[in-house]
């Protein structure tokens, strides 16, 4: 599978035309579907890529950047120095990210605390739900005086705490309460799937014989063999 996606020559999609023109890109990197190791690596490789094609609109006047959202969840899986780049530099080129995880010892690696801190240091918005103890006593301080730790630990289901930043001045924290998960269409979600194959896919079988000839494998060595009755 991943010698299918990453053997290609080019890819069969454009980070900064999708930036551009507004379009929808949707990555499933399911553990359960591709493996940790896989799933970390091309979620790496995305996230690089992504950020690249951002600082690339350096090119463009700034009136003519379009607002480009990426959402990451599970967010302590595709830690990198970009991220750290992304948080502090992204937002001049457009790039609006929305990220989410489960606790913030997740974003600590060993003694490490730069992404934790990039992420609290530089984050404009910030919406806490229902979290531990251990996060509690450290998100208490962005939302004081308005909640507590105490509110933090004990906020009803499908509510959480909200503290905007407004005109680069953070407003004073309120609570909202969302809506329920919405039902899923699953045939929409199939017609939309079998679509963008279809744009922007190739056959399995023609990747597959392009590596094989590009490689050369399973071709005969063109060594001659200095004593064939002899082997290693």
């Amino acid at each position: 599978m991943m010698r299918n996606i990453i053997g290609q020559p080019h890819s069969g999609f454009n980070f900064r035309d999708i930036m551009d023109n507004q379009k929808i890109l949707l990555i499933n990197l399911s553990k359960g579907t591709t493996g940790e190791v896989n799933s970390s690596l091309l979620g790496l490789i995305v996230v690089s890529k992504l950020q690249m094609a951002a600082m690339s609109r350096a090119s463009l006047p700034p009136t003519e950047r379009q607002d480009f959202y990426l959402y990451i969840d599970e967010f302590q899986n595709f830690i990198t120095d970009s991220i750290s780049t992304i948080l502090s530099e992204a937002r001049k080129y457009r790039l609006n990210l929305t990220i989410a995880n489960q606790y913030l010892q997740q974003l600590v690696s060993g003694t490490d605390t730069k992404i934790r801190d990039a992420v609290l240091g530089t984050v404009g918005t910030l919406i806490s739900f229902k979290v531990g103890v251990e996060d509690a006593d450290i998100l208490a301080k962005e939302f004081e005086p308005v909640f507590s730790a105490h509110d933090l630990v004990n906020i009803d289901q499908y509510n959480a705490y909200v503290k905007l930043l407004i005109d680069n001045a953070p407003a004073r924290p309120f609570n909202i309460k969302t809506l329920p998960p919405a039902a899923i269409n699953t045939p929409l979600a199939n017609q939309i799937k079998q679509m963008s194959r279809s744009k922007c896919g190739r056959p399995k079988a023609e990747v597959e014989q392009e590596i094989l000839i590009r490689t050369q494998l399973g071709q005969p060595s063109t060594k001659a063999a200095v004593n064939p009755e002899r082997t290693l």
